[in-house]
């Protein structure tokens, strides 16, 4: 059993059992059915447009994002939402207040109840963190946070304080296709899985690159408001802002981040099998190498490497050790034997159990599952459904999570599962940085052959961004 009560030890030794301060207990309001949510959004120009597009029906009352031009041109050209609701979004955002640092709209707005948070993912845990620490319900875009020490703090915090209603941007988790695999992978349809393939298409984002030069930073662009707590000194590139700083270190995760929490989700779902016990990450060239003389920003480099593959070992999965390999960048795992010529491995992603009486693939989000091998049909139409189905499934994520704030109905993917499996795709990163395998010791939150690797579980924050 893996204890999350343990921590990373030094910086997160004061950090376990946290409770929320008393004044924020006492802001945080019952929200009836009968009554709308007070929602704030921060990060609101590209993923948090399409969340608040599924919002409309609450009080949007605050945004705060460092270019308030490209929110504003988001919510009113509808971010891709369907001609009858941009209306409601150009509503929403000129009845909203407005503000470029959320450190000002949680000092001058005291009525939000909830807040969205899509920023870049340097900003996920210092966002989610103030927030819950004001009593408010927190939607986090995916990976949950930036490191491993910040899953599990954030994981902690709403351990601690159960009211406050999580939920991390992972769409998929709320889908009727996925439910139905993680039912049909714990009925036995395939029978023992101690193997699973992963791959996806990205990065759709430049990787691999060198790091451009500075341009001037558009008038109205709070530059030094988007680096937040990031330590290097950069500054502004359209090649970092507003969409591909996904592939830069210091600001994203890269592709196991933006995919992971969609494809890893169902087999770490399903198969229960806690934190890896070791990772190993194989890749081709990072970007142009950025450490600098400024011992303060650490080993920062440039771009993530255009193609990983990582292998991550679960030894301590039930029934014996889980091995889940993760292809990006393109790259694809083998045809497994058996697999017949009509099953189709997409390249734009899916994820592949291998069963001992059996295989189950899935498209992303588990989506369109398919069943192959002889017996299987068979199996799985007595397996019954055991897990519930949310309202509207996928397209129903972020109004589950204001039903769940009124009362309603179970979350569905809060940080108690968000933050385990946020920290299983970082280890991810951490092996690459490291440049060989770890070993992990989940009870710890430790690297146990490499312990200078610990350093990359955690990371250095810009003053007055401080977690």
């Amino acid at each position: 059993m893996i204890d999350r009560r343990s921590w990373l030890a030094g910086a997160a030794a004061g950090v376990a059992g946290i409770a929320l301060p008393a004044q924020a207990a006492h802001r945080r309001r019952r929200i009836p059915p009968s009554d709308r949510v007070n929602v704030a959004a921060i990060g609101a120009g590209g993923m948090g447009a399409a969340n608040i597009e599924q919002l409309t029906s609450q009080n949007i009352v605050a945004i705060a994002d460092p270019d308030l031009s490209h929110v504003a041109k988001s919510f009113v050209d509808g971010s891709g939402a369907p001609i009858a609701r941009r209306a409601a979004l150009k509503a929403a955002y000129d009845k909203a207040d407005k503000y470029a640092d959320y450190r000002r709209m949680f000092d001058a707005r005291r009525d939000i109840d909830a807040v969205v948070i899509a920023t870049p993912d340097q900003h996920h845990a210092v966002a989610a963190k103030m927030a819950m620490e004001r009593g408010l319900h927190v939607y986090v875009q995916k990976p949950l946070t930036y490191t491993v020490r910040e899953a599990r703090l954030l994981d902690e915090l709403s351990r601690a304080n159960p009211r406050l209603v999580t939920q991390m941007g992972n769409q998929g988790h709320s889908g009727d296709d996925g439910r139905r695999v993680v039912e049909l992978v714990r009925g036995g349809a395939i029978g023992a899985v101690r193997e699973v393939q992963v791959w996806t298409n990205r990065p759709i984002w430049p990787q691999g690159v060198a790091r451009p030069a500075a341009w001037p930073t558009p008038a109205g662009f709070e530059w030094d408001v988007w680096l937040g707590p990031s330590m290097v000194g950069w500054g502004y590139n359209p090649l970092y802002a507003h969409f591909n700083w996904r592939g830069w270190q210091p600001f994203g995760c890269g592709a196991l981040g933006d995919m992971g929490a969609h494809l890893l989700d169902f087999p770490i779902w399903a198969l229960e099998p806690g934190l890896p016990t070791r990772v190993e990450t194989r890749h081709s060239a990072w970007g142009e190498n950025q450490r600098t003389a400024d011992a303060a920003e650490g080993d920062q480099r440039g771009s993530y490497p255009l193609a990983t593959i990582t292998t991550f070992t679960f030894g301590n999965a039930k029934g014996g050790p889980l091995t889940l390999t993760w292809h990006d960048g393109g790259l694809m795992p083998p045809t497994p034997p058996g697999l017949p010529p009509e099953a189709v491995m997409k390249p734009e992603g899916g994820v592949l159990f291998i069963g001992a009486q059996g295989m189950l693939m899935h498209e992303t989000y588990g989506e369109k599952p398919v069943l192959i091998g002889d017996g299987t049909d068979q199996r799985a139409a007595a397996i019954p459904q055991s897990l519930p189905r949310i309202r509207d499934g996928r397209q129903g994520h972020e109004m589950n999570w204001i039903r769940a704030i009124r009362g309603e109905e179970a979350i569905s993917s809060p940080f108690a599962v968000g933050a385990p499996l946020t920290e299983t795709m970082l280890l991810g990163i951490v092996a690459m940085r490291a440049g060989q395998p770890i070993d992990y010791d989940g009870a710890t939150g430790r690297i146990t052959n490499l312990p200078d690797a610990n350093r990359y579980l955690d990371r250095t924050y810009r003053k007055g961004w401080e977690l």
